[in-house]
């Protein structure tokens, strides 16, 4: 990610952070997520990635499903950062660090799953970025896509709006072009599931 784009993106979310676990788009994300883990299967003793973490929320809710579960977190704010290092209910199990999706600090082949949630319409680079996520999974490991999508007509229209608003825009993606994305990373699309009106979950495996 470009130095301006990654600063704006972090201010945003270090603005955010106090008051991100109170806000309304919050319990829409912890609807997502319980809907979520309705479609996640893992093996015993699953080491895991959330990528754009956050508050942690989702770590710690998958913690309490899966008891042998090891996870980490991940995200560029380290504001939202600190507060998952408040809120974690599993440490050890769970840590948190800072670092960027397309340029993840980990060994390849070491997750058996990442998970991505809403956080994915933020980057300016997403093959770079779902590029990382194949590095970093293990053979068969599962790579758990959450956003808002939009039909495959609609998406021209938002990529130029993306291209001339400024640095801290969004962007959208139709299933047919997360597919492609995949593809482009040798990961294997498994399945697309409605969570919440927009929001798709799309699986990928290794």
């Amino acid at each position: 990610m470009t130095n301006n784009f990654v600063k704006n993106k972090q201010k945003l979310f270090d603005r955010w952070a106090p008051s991100y676990d109170w806000l309304f788009p919050s319990v829409i994300y912890q609807a997502i997520h319980q809907r979520l883990l309705e479609y996640v299967n893992l093996p015993p003793k699953s080491n895991v990635l959330d990528m754009g973490c956050g508050t942690g929320r989702l770590l710690n809710r998958l913690a309490a499903q899966f008891p042998d579960l090891r996870g980490t977190g991940l995200d560029l704010s380290p504001q939202m950062l600190r507060i998952a290092r408040y809120n974690n209910c599993h440490h050890p199990r769970l840590i948190y660090i800072q670092g960027q999706a397309d340029s993840l600090p980990f060994a390849e082949a070491q997750f058996d799953a990442v998970f991505s949630t809403i956080s994915f319409l933020h980057y300016l680079e997403p093959e770079r970025v779902i590029g990382e996520v194949a590095r970093v999974l293990k053979q068969d490991g599962r790579f758990y896509l959450v956003d808002i999508t939009c039909p495959k007509y609609v998406e021209p229209y938002l990529q130029i709006l993306h291209k001339t608003s400024n640095s801290t825009s969004i962007r959208l993606y139709s299933p047919e072009s997360r597919q492609e994305l995949g593809n482009s990373a040798h990961l294997q699309w498994v399945a697309d599931y409605s969570l919440l009106g927009p929001v798709l979950l799309s699986v990928f495996s290794k």
